[in-house]
């Protein structure tokens, strides 16, 4: 048995961990999954680093000056760090993640108060390189991409759950190389979870509660996992499959997933819409752009025209679908007919909701290298002029609502007394005055009023499904 087996069999004493989860769902699931793993080795989680006997940056390289902010957050935790070691009572810092991934040794260089960088294929080496620097050897760094046997050597998931959502990632990494991304240098190759581990961790979520899953991907459409034991198909399974089958999972009822490319969308999958109704009516698609000219310069492997007419089959499939998205101003080279181009788009889908951005450099990618590097003020401007159309966009599809009467999963007590809060199948917060046995329960609700950001209703009468 191994030092690390070892001082995960034997009783111990109580340490604090806290982990601070930067950017993508990913993230936050690669979190729950690190808590799991250390929770053996005695780990309880802390609201805050103060007086932590662990702490974890789990980073994100997607958001601009990423990495200046881990650094500023390791510029904070040093002092905690040094006061902690005053009392003889040491603190190891770790950065994981995608900027460990980016950046590897030049974290340590720069900010010597980090004693692990952990990148996101190897966080389940976290117990073994914790072991090393307790022992005052090893080197601390650790990112080598070997995604199979992260998830080889993971335990089933044994955090409480909180809530009755939860994420579960089936696909890492990309093959699409977009010119603005960091994603396929920071989390590697495409890969998919085999069914059987998928389906293992789902049950055991169900059993503790969850009603609804999210599954997880870099490009999670591209999604093509090992069959089951004893199925006898060849080949792999897609996304469309995956729902259908976990859709059998007793106590499970609502599946969505996230994040898809158009590029990998296919007949099975759009008609998973239309014959499973645990599948929400929610799908996020990210196009970026509307014009073809900049669409080629992203490398998105896509046109216009080509999404457009995914949209058009997902809503023949399922009229009531809502489409979110994402959107990039500013690409190198955009020019106004360009942008217009992109705005054009916007009307013709009418989004549910829209993330949109300013394009910003990302060291290392062909986007950053490209001429014709918009002005930052005409980008704000662009930004500015497509954000108010996304915003028309979303509050007139939240008052189509009002008169409606939505499924809501209450997750938790409301602001006001006797108030709870749930979602609708369109990721919309719901607010209503309801009984707290409703908590975990999915209810009809009439919605009377809307706003940007949340639905108002009343509570229908009649019987809610229990969990």
């Amino acid at each position: 048995m191994s030092e690390t087996q070892r001082a995960a069999a034997e009783p111990t004493a109580r340490k604090r961990l806290f982990i601070k989860t930067y950017g993508c769902q990913m993230n936050v699931y690669d979190s729950e999954r690190m808590r799991d793993l250390l929770t053996p080795l005695g780990y309880e989680p802390a609201d805050a680093p103060d007086g932590a006997d662990l702490v974890i940056l789990n980073t994100c390289h997607i958001r601009e000056k990423a990495a200046e902010k881990v650094y500023s957050e390791l510029g904070r935790l040093k002092p905690l760090k040094e006061a902690k070691a005053a009392s003889g009572d040491p603190m190891t810092i770790a950065v994981a993640g995608c900027v460990a991934q980016a950046e590897g040794a030049e974290i340590q260089r720069r900010a010597p108060v980090v004693d692990l960088v952990v990148g996101p294929q190897t966080y389940h080496k976290l117990p073994e390189l914790i072991a090393s620097v307790h022992r005052g050897r090893g080197e601390g760094l650790e990112t080598e991409f070997e995604v199979e046997e992260k998830f080889d050597r993971l335990a089933a998931p044994v955090r409480q759950v909180e809530g009755y959502s939860a994420f579960v990632t089936v696909q890492e990494g990309c093959d699409k190389f977009c010119s603005f991304c960091v994603v396929p240098y920071t989390r590697g190759a495409e890969w998919s979870r085999p069914v059987d581990q998928v389906v293992a961790e789902v049950r055991a979520l169900a059993a503790r509660g969850v009603r609804e899953v999210t599954l997880l991907g870099q490009n999670v459409n591209a999604y093509h996992g090992e069959p089951p034991a004893g199925d006898a198909a060849d080949g792999t399974w897609g996304l469309g499959r995956l729902v259908r089958h976990l859709a059998l999972i007793d106590g499970i009822e609502r599946i969505r997933f996230t994040t898809s490319h158009p590029k990998d969308m296919d007949d099975d999958l759009i008609a998973a819409f239309a014959d499973e109704p645990k599948l929400m009516p929610y799908f996020h698609l990210p196009v970026q752009a509307g014009s073809d000219r900049i669409l080629k310069a992203m490398n998105r492997k896509h046109t216009a025209a080509e999404y457009l007419d995914i949209i058009a089959r997902l809503r023949e499939a399922r009229p009531d679908i809502a489409i979110s998205g994402d959107m990039i101003v500013g690409f190198p080279g955009e020019t106004e007919a360009d942008f217009e181009a992109t705005m054009a788009l916007v009307r013709e889908v009418e989004y549910a909701s829209c993330f949109s951005f300013k394009y910003s450099r990302r060291p290392g990618t062909p986007g950053a290298a490209l001429p014709g590097q918009v002005d930052e003020a005409v980008k704000s401007e662009r930004l500015a002029r497509l954000q108010a159309l996304l915003g028309e966009q979303q509050e007139a599809f939240n008052a189509s609502m009002v008169g409606r009467t939505l499924p809501v999963l209450f997750e938790k007590p409301g602001r006001h007394a006797g108030q709870l809060s749930g979602r609708s199948p369109y990721l919309q917060a719901v607010h209503c005055e309801a009984p707290e046995a409703l908590i975990g329960t999915i209810a009809d609700v009439e919605i009377v009023s809307a706003s940007r950001n949340a639905l108002a209703g009343r509570l229908k009468d009649g019987e809610s499904r229990a969990a």
